[in-house]
C-alpha cells in the first residue's frame, strides 16, 4: 500500500516527455481500492445521470455509491435531491429502482416520509424521546451542471468549478440534450482502468475496427483541455466523413466533425457530439467490480427513431468491446510480471497522466499522507 502511493508520486512526477502507468497492483489490490474509497472517492463530485431523468415532482431513481444508498428525487419546490435511502427507525431501504411517488413508505413498518426528506408518519411510535421532526432523511451536497446531476458524499466538500471545460462544451449546448437511453450493467474491472480506457484514443483503431475506426480513427486524435479534476481530447472524423447531424447552430465545422470527449475526475467519462451525447458514470464497487450506468442524449429533435436506435446499437456494441478488454485485462493485471509500462505521446496517452496526475495530487492532499 505504502509502495503504491510512492510510486505514484514518482511517476507523476517524471518529466512530460517520459510518461509511465501505474503497475497492476494499483488496479487489483483491495487494500488500495479501501484507501481510494475512503478519500478521493468519497471526497469527489459523482456524476448520478441526467436532469432529465426525473423531471417532474416525485420523480425518482436509486443509486449505491460506495456504502451509501440514495435517493434522488424531485421534490414539490422542484429542487433536486440526494437523500439517505435509509428508514431512520431501523435503516430499512425506502424505494428501489425508478419512479414517481408522493411519499416513500417504508416497507418494513410503514413509516413515511416526504418528496423533501421530512418524516410525515410513524405509526404507533410510542416514545418519550421520539421527535418527528428530527428524524427526516439525511440530505447529500447536488451540484447540477450542464444537464448532469453530482452528488458529494463529503459534507464540507466544495462546489465544482470547470470554466475551460465549460467553454469547450458551451458551442455544443449540452444542457439541452434531451434523454433517450438509460441502462445499467455491472462490469469486472477496477473503476480507473474503465476511466484511463475510455479517455485515450490510442485504443480506437484496434479494439473498435467496424464501431468507432472508420468514424474515429486512432491516427486523428487530439488532446484538449485539461485542468484540476477534468481532462479531454477530440476523436476527430476522417476528412471524406460527412458530421453525424447538425447540433447547434454556434458549431465551427470542426466541432461537428470530431467528437469531444471528456473526463470529469473521479467516475465520469462522456463522449460530446454535436447531436449526441453519451455519459458513463462509474460507481466502484470492489477493486475487481464496478457498476456501470451510461446514458445517450440527443441534441432537441436533431435525430429520428430509426437513428437513435442505431445509436444505440452502436454504443452497446462499443460498450461490449471495452467491456471483453477490461475484464480480460483485470485478470493479467494481478501478475507479478504487471509492471509500469510507458504511454504514449500526449495526443493518444496525455489523458491518462493527467488522470494519474490528478490522483497524485489527491492522494498527497493535507491529511492523507
Amino acid at each position: 500500500m505504502t509502495h503504491l502511493r510512492t510510486k505514484l508520486q514518482d511517476l507523476a512526477a517524471l518529466p512530460a516527455d517520459r510518461p509511465m502507468g501505474m503497475p497492476g497492483a494499483f488496479y487489483t489490490s483491495q487494500e488500495q481500492f479501501d484507501h481510494e474509497a475512503q478519500t478521493v472517492l468519497r471526497s469527489g463530485w459523482h456524476c448520478l445521470g441526467r436532469v432529465d431523468e426525473i423531471p417532474e415532482p416525485g420523480d425518482f431513481f436509486t443509486v449505491q455509491l460506495l456504502n451509501e444508498p440514495l435517493l434522488v428525487v424531485r421534490g414539490d419546490d422542484g429542487e433536486i435531491r440526494a437523500l439517505a435511502n435509509v428508514c431512520r427507525h431501523r435503516g430499512m431501504p425506502l424505494a428501489e429502482g425508478s419512479g414517481n411517488t408522493k411519499r416513500f413508505v417504508c416497507s418494513y413498518h410503514a413509516w413515511a416520509y416526504g418528496r423533501d426528506g421530512a418524516l410525515l408518519r410513524a405509526p404507533r411510535m410510542e416514545n418519550a424521546g421520539f421527535v418527528p421532526k428530527s428524524c427526516r432523511l439525511p440530505e447529500h451536497q447536488v451540484q447540477l451542471w450542464n444537464g448532469f446531476i453530482y452528488v458529494n458524499l463529503a459534507p464540507d466538500a466544495p462546489p465544482f468549478e470547470h470554466p475551460e471545460l465549460d467553454a469547450m462544451l458551451a458551442p455544443y449546448e449540452t444542457e439541452d440534450f434531451r434523454l433517450v437511453h438509460v441502462a445499467e450493467e455491472n462490469w469486472q474491472t477496477n473503476w480507473k482502468c474503465l476511466v484511463e480506457n475510455f479517455m485515450e484514443g490510442y485504443h480506437l483503431s484496434v479494439v473498435h475496427p467496424q464501431t468507432l475506426h472508420g468514424y474515429t480513427p486512432s491516427g486523428l486524435s487530439r488532446k484538449l483541455v485539461s485542468g484540476d479534476g477534468y481532462t479531454s481530447y477530440a476523436a476527430n472524423y476522417p476528412d471524406n466523413i460527412t458530421p453525424r447531424g447538425d447540433g447547434a447552430a454556434g458549431l465551427s465545422e470542426a466541432e461537428r466533425k470530431r467528437s469531444s470527449l471528456f473526463a470529469k475526475f473521479p467516475t465520469q467519462v462522456a463522449s460530446q457530439a454535436a447531436s449526441l451525447l453519451v455519459s458513463l458514470s462509474i460507481f466502484p464497487i470492489n477493486a475487481n467490480l464496478i457498476r456501470v450506468k451510461w446514458t445517450m442524449s440527443v441534441y432537441r429533435d436533431n435525430l429520428d427513431h430509426d437513428t437513435i436506435q442505431g445509436r444505440i446499437a452502436l454504443w452497446e456494441e462499443v460498450n461490449r468491446e471495452d467491456r471483453e478488454k477490461l475484464e480480460r485485462m483485470q485478470v493479467a493485471l494481478h501478475s507479478a510480471h504487471a509492471i509500469e509500462g510507458p504511454l504514449a505521446g500526449d495526443d493518444y496517452e496525455g489523458t491518462i497522466r493527467d488522470f494519474q496526475t490528478w490522483l497524485a495530487q489527491q492522494d498527497s492532499a493535507p491529511g492523507l499522507a
